[in-house]
């Protein structure tokens, strides 16, 4: 595709694609199962499969979409054979992009929703006790629910309709400069409080008792899911990047700056879980109960709260962003459309599905309906097959694909382009190792404890 649009700039791609990856899956979901899993052991298995798993599935997938320009579906329809059925795990990317967009605009509106409570008063006008209530008021809330699913989407609508240039990238290099700089402020912050300390030691000092095999495959798990791999993102932000840029360069930076993320935002938290006296292993209610009962409790806690929650909200739009534009780019190579058609067309259709995600907390069928008949609610479903299937076998598909099926003359010229030549020959051949043997096992051990066989 010559007219394919491009990154104005490297810091363009590196701060989109971190953005990507920088998600709600760093702020909410790591701190949290970090707790669970006892800390420090947990954090360096999880920094090991980071860099052993999750960055190897990366660098393939930005190789692909630059080798070709192409989104997921048509990338692997113009490396492999006519008819061949590797297509289908482009459109594996293409249909997690867009499962997980439906729910994700439910958590951010949460977030928007937390602000505005921060902001009008409400929340640190709560007793302490009581504000793990509020959530549970939100949560099932119907109405609450559709009316910031309805904004998170509109907005969203709009960045993409800019295009990659004047959309994208612009956005991107607003919001994660002002993301960063909320981080910084909040771990400020919470440096000063007296749980610091504690902090400090439950994230980084290793004991081997309290991590069990489940916790390390949750560690591996997690390393999908906070890279943005397997989404058709990264494959689609790759199709927009120059072929003077580096692939190893561009991927190690972006994994770096999303792991360095993760453990800024566990800082944040931990030490006001600590001084608290608050469970570390407080579970998926951290973010919108713990956490909330004690910020009110803070001098100024109204501004810390206003701060964490549009911490929150940043990270989720930046990372809805690209799932969007997966869609979006979809439509526009695959069905010929125009961008507004394209991005009018998935974002309504993702709208929809979203609605009874939105509705999940309530009292009928997508709700309490659905948790009776099944054990999940619809939100809990989408969750659960995004995160457990679709993203293991959109990252077995590509480590295999790439691995095994690219010829080795393409794989290595587009590994090579735009890197040092001293540094090619060695960091092929690691990045080509891990890609062909420790990713494809460590996925099969994520199938087989979703299934509980391990």
């Amino acid at each position: 595709m010559q007219n394919r649009a491009q990154w104005q700039s490297r810091l363009g791609f590196v701060l989109a694609a971190t953005g990507s990856a920088v998600g709600l899956g760093n702020i909410w979901k790591f701190p949290y199962i970090t707790g669970m899993n006892g800390g420090g052991l947990f954090v360096l298995v999880y920094l090991f499969c980071i860099a052993g798993v999750g960055i190897p599935i990366l660098a393939a997938e930005v190789l692909l979409g630059r080798a070709t320009a192409q989104s997921p579906v048509g990338a692997f329809r113009s490396l492999s054979r006519e008819g061949s059925p590797w297509v289908l795990v482009g459109g594996l990317g293409v249909l997690t992009a867009g499962t997980i967009l439906s729910y994700y605009g439910v958590v951010a509106g949460w977030c928007l929703d937390y602000v505005l409570l921060s902001a009008t008063g409400r929340l640190t006008a709560t007793a302490p006790d009581d504000v793990p209530s509020l959530f549970g008021e939100l949560y099932a809330d119907p109405a609450r629910n559709v009316v910031w699913l309805t904004v998170f989407t509109a907005a969203t609508v709009w960045v993409i309709l800019g295009g990659v240039r004047k959309g994208v990238e612009r956005a991107s290099l607003i919001l994660m400069p002002l993301f960063f700089l909320t981080l910084v402020i909040l771990v400020v912050h919470s440096g000063t409080l007296p749980g610091f300390g504690e902090a400090l030691d439950f994230l980084f000092t290793p004991r081997p008792e309290n991590l069990s095999p489940a916790g390390v495959l949750e560690a591996l798990g997690h390393s999908f899911f906070s890279l943005s791999v397997a989404m058709g993102a990264m494959l689609t932000y790759g199709s927009y990047l120059s072929k003077k840029e580096s692939i190893p360069v561009t991927t190690l930076t972006v994994g770096t700056l999303d792991t360095l993320v993760a453990l800024v935002a566990c800082l944040v938290l931990f030490p006001i879980i600590f001084t608290f006296g608050m469970e570390a292993s407080a579970g998926p209610g951290l973010v919108f109960m713990s956490i909330p009962a004690a910020l009110v409790q803070l001098p100024l806690g109204a501004l810390w709260s206003i701060l964490f929650f549009a911490l929150l909200f940043l990270a989720a739009w930046t990372s809805a962003i690209s799932l969007l534009e997966v869609l979006v780019a979809y439509g526009i190579d695959e069905w010929k459309l125009s961008r507004k058609v394209s991005t009018l067309l998935f974002g309504a259709i993702v709208y929809l599905f979203g609605i009874p995600s939105a509705l999940s907390g309530g009292e009928g069928f997508f709700g309490k309906g659905l948790q009776e008949a099944t054990g999940r609610n619809w939100f809990d479903w989408f969750d659960y097959v995004a995160s457990n299937w679709f993203l293991p076998l959109g990252g077995l598909g590509i480590s295999i694909f790439v691995a095994w099926k690219l010829e080795d003359g393409l794989r290595r010229a587009a590994f090579g382009e735009g890197t040092p030549e001293a540094w090619q020959a060695r960091l092929y051949a690691g990045w080509l190792m891990l890609l062909r043997y420790l990713a494809p096992v460590a996925i099969v051990a994520i199938f087989l404890h979703v299934i509980g066989v391990i």
